[in-house]
């Protein structure tokens, strides 16, 4: 049997010409991505570049205390591990698998000599990274001035649209407080209002969505510009994989 598993369930790799994917192919090695799954911590030297397709990985920056914050999630529109090739090499935060799945590990000198030869790699590389300082940004807004209901819609909405099987999450409330830094009760209380309005069911740590545009008219301003912005830089990334799609 074949696998269900390909590299071009990744956007980023989908995107690419024939002649530079298959210069990767045979160094892109499928790994499990299990839930909480440190892929890299604060200050240590990355050695591999992820590509998620199935898997969600949290960018968390820790404090001092140990409390810590998302300040970005990475799916199947991107990479892990951008300071590769953004020149530093290392970064303060910390990456950890949110949601399990699978992810193509590609290591750090071969990521660096592809991105060196100025190809559309080096193009798509650094305009996800573009991408991702917009979430990023936008995170941080959003954790300042919405409600924690709003911040939780726009999570959950962000979540979703990384998911294969975008209607259920397995996530308990402490591990979303803990993705936006908030107090497990504030996002008890905001999940039972989205409850009982109707839009999602929430059940022993699995998270049903049942009406996704009920959690968009709840949700702040912050989750469409971030949608808006991926979508404007990678917009041509869908319509190559869509006919990688088709070719194989």
């Amino acid at each position: 049997m074949s696998s269900p598993h390909r590299p071009n369930q990744n956007h980023l790799l989908a995107a690419l010409p024939t002649a530079e994917f298959e210069r990767l192919a045979a160094h892109l090695e499928l790994v499990p991505m299990p839930l909480g799954e440190i892929l890299y911590e604060p200050g240590g030297q990355l050695q591999h570049a992820y590509f998620p397709t199935t898997a969600i990985v949290s960018l968390h920056y820790v404090m001092e205390s140990g409390a810590s914050a998302e300040t970005a999630g990475v799916g199947n529109e991107g990479v892990v591990g951008i300071s590769l090739f953004m020149g530093g090499g290392t970064t303060p935060s910390s990456a950890v698998v949110q949601t399990a799945g699978h992810a193509y590990r590609l290591e750090s000198g071969l990521l660096m000599q592809e991105f060196n030869r100025a190809g559309l790699m080096q193009s798509l590389l650094l305009r996800y990274t573009q991408a991702l300082i917009t979430q990023m940004t936008q995170t941080a807004a959003c954790n300042r001035h919405h409600s924690i209901e709003q911040q939780l819609c726009r999570w959950l909405l962000l979540t979703l649209d990384r998911l294969p099987s975008n209607d259920v999450l397995i996530m308990t409330h402490e591990l979303v407080a803990s993705m936006l830094g908030v107090r497990r009760e504030g996002i008890s209380e905001a999940a039972g209002k989205l409850q009982h309005a109707g839009f999602i069911r929430y059940r022993r740590g699995h998270i049903t969505v049942l009406e996704r545009s009920g959690l968009e008219t709840r949700a702040c301003e912050c989750y469409s510009v971030v949608k808006k912005e991926l979508s404007r830089l990678l917009s041509d990334v869908r319509y190559r994989q869509d006919i990688a799609t088709a070719v194989r």
